[in-house]
């Protein structure tokens, strides 16, 4: 790019289209599908939508890149590998895993070349998540924050820039193509992620509680995103740890600190 010049076209249209989707990705090599659908309606949205996307890209030609999260693994108290099996015992869990089934079977049928990779609970620029929603604002403003879950136990977070640029080396690499990656984590606690947040930002050390079943049943009220937490807590009842060797060791890609996450 040069001359102030850019190289995204932006274009609006309804993904779940599928012959309007194809043309607009007629010469496309690679399609990066990070699409997501209202959380609570998951199971009745998702599918669908990337059945379209799929389908529309495999009509193009093109190579495809989803972007996934862990949700799908069978619940385990080791560390979670690409290996680890994909047999969720939650609504969204079992959704994730069924889009990435499709996925691979169109792979393994010869009809477009696939990947996915797979990213926690966001830090970072456009980040959307418990973290972001609940804790940061109340933290940067000196004020007890409620968190899901327990804050001292270790989680696997990813930091916005380090999913995305995962997402571009496996989409232009030979050897990213009919498995999953996950995308580099930052591991640490709630905890800890609050008082370098509180530290970046001249503010008091945080005070955490967690959020009881009544705060989630007030939340609920302004918005239904809140109670779908309940059938997630085991990801942060208790330590939630992700091995991103793979992605490490075949593409050089390492996490941010913690502290770059939050600074951004």
């Amino acid at each position: 790019m040069g001359g102030g010049s850019t190289a995204v076209e932006r274009i609006a249209l309804d993904a779940g289209r599928t012959d309007e989707l194809a043309t607009a990705l007629a010469g496309a090599t690679t399609v990066l599908n990070a699409v997501m659908t209202a959380y609570h309606t998951w199971p009745e949205t998702m599918p669908s939508l990337f059945a379209s996307v799929l389908a529309a890209t495999a009509r193009a030609g093109a190579d495809y890149v989803m972007l996934g999260n862990h949700y799908g693994y069978q619940q385990t108290t080791g560390p979670v590998t690409e290996r680890t099996s994909m047999a969720p015992h939650t609504r969204k869990g079992r959704v994730r895993a069924e889009l990435w089934r499709q996925a691979k079977e169109a792979h393994d049928e010869g009809r477009l070349r696939v990947t996915e990779v797979r990213a926690g609970q966001y830090l970072g620029p456009g980040a959307v998540s418990v973290f972001t929603l609940l804790v940061a604002p109340r933290v940067r403003e000196g004020e007890l924050a409620l968190v899901h879950g327990n804050p001292d136990a270790a989680h696997s977070f990813s930091y916005t820039e380090d999913v995305a640029a995962a997402l571009m080396a496996v989409g232009g690499d030979e050897r990213s193509w009919g498995r999953a990656w996950h995308a580099p984590v930052i591991t640490t606690t709630l905890r800890r992620a609050a008082t370098d947040l509180a530290e970046l930002h001249g503010a008091p050390e945080p005070r955490l509680e967690p959020l009881t079943e009544r705060d989630l049943a007030l939340l609920s009220f302004t918005d239904p995103l809140w109670r779908e937490f309940a059938e997630m807590s085991y990801m942060s009842e208790r330590p939630f740890l992700v091995d991103d060797n793979d992605i490490r060791n075949t593409f050089g890609l390492k996490p941010s600190t913690l502290r770059t996450a939050l600074t951004t």
